[in-house]
């Protein structure tokens, strides 16, 4: 699995998709059997789950793409705290089971772990 994060119009998907993956192999449904997850961040807003039920469903896929929540002003609301901290948390435990881990920044693929 390919772990790919960056921060909100980082060109993460044109990134994946350069690595040969279309449009219709994207999906938001942990679930779905197609290969590229995208939406990691969203999902855990919309979809507060267990992270180990999660975990182990995003390590089956080829890609999992998260946009970075990590940085800049810590949230007043608690909830949200919370929220960025669930993202963090399974991103580090996704990045220890990944293959690759690739940041995007301006477009621009920075390898972190492993080749792609």
């Amino acid at each position: 699995m390919i772990l790919v994060l960056g921060g909100v119009g980082a060109g993460k998907k044109a990134y994946v998709n350069s690595l040969g993956y279309e449009d219709a192999d994207f999906t938001s449904d942990p679930n779905d059997r197609k290969p590229v997850f995208a939406g990691l961040d969203a999902y855990i807003r919309e979809n507060p789950t267990d992270p180990e039920e999660l975990l182990r469903a995003l390590v089956k896929k080829d890609v999992v793409i998260c946009a970075e929540v990590g940085s800049g002003v810590i949230p007043l609301e608690r909830a949200d705290r919370v929220y960025r901290e669930t993202v963090g948390r399974l991103c580090v435990r996704l990045a220890k089971e990944a293959t690759a881990v690739v940041r995007l920044v301006a477009g621009i693929p920075v390898v972190i772990k492993g080749n792609v």
